[in-house]
């Protein structure tokens, strides 16, 4: 099996390839679908970096969002509106301008990942920051968006990788 490592160089090539826009598109509409976010009142998304999946079409459903932020090794749960000011991070993504809130509030984790298994497992982009908030709050529900040329049978799982509840592949 490929490490980790490899395995994040290789879904990045496969990215690049995709016709993210569509896929996108294609994701806004199946997680709509899905119980657990129709359900839920309070979000969080993620702020697309370049060839990932853009959810924010979802900000014009009636829910409150919020993004996350990251400091140190922890990330926090800001809450989100169109329009509201983003800042980049050390990281170079956008984050908002807003106070952390407790995490408590969230219904439902909408999740990145450069790939997924048929086990719920995936593959992040190396920090961590999701396995331990996820670690942390594991009362609240999970969805993660994958291109299905990205939804592979297994990947390498270690001790603290978290199982997604709801995988929604396009």
């Amino acid at each position: 099996m490929d490490s980790k490592i490899d395995l994040r160089i290789k879904a990045k090539s496969i990215r690049k390839d995709l016709d993210i826009s569509e896929i996108s598109s294609l994701a806004v509409s199946k997680i709509r679908d899905v119980d657990v976010y129709k359900e839920a009142k309070n979000v969080l998304i993620f702020y697309p970096m370049r060839y990932e999946i853009d959810l924010l079409a979802l900000l014009d459903d009636d829910k409150n969002f919020y993004l996350p932020k990251v400091s140190d090794k922890k990330l926090f749960i800001c809450p989100f509106n169109k329009g509201d000011k983003l800042e980049k991070s050390c990281f170079n993504v956008n984050e908002p301008c807003t106070s952390p809130v407790d995490p408590n509030v969230l219904d439902l984790v909408i999740v990145p990942a450069l790939m997924v298994d048929k086990c719920g497992y995936r593959l992040g982009y190396g920090g961590g920051f999701y396995d331990r908030f996820l670690g942390e709050n594991h009362f609240i529900k999970t969805i993660v968006p994958i291109p299905k040329e990205l939804f592979v049978e297994k990947l390498p799982v270690e001790n603290f990788d978290k199982k997604i509840d709801v995988v929604v592949t396009i």
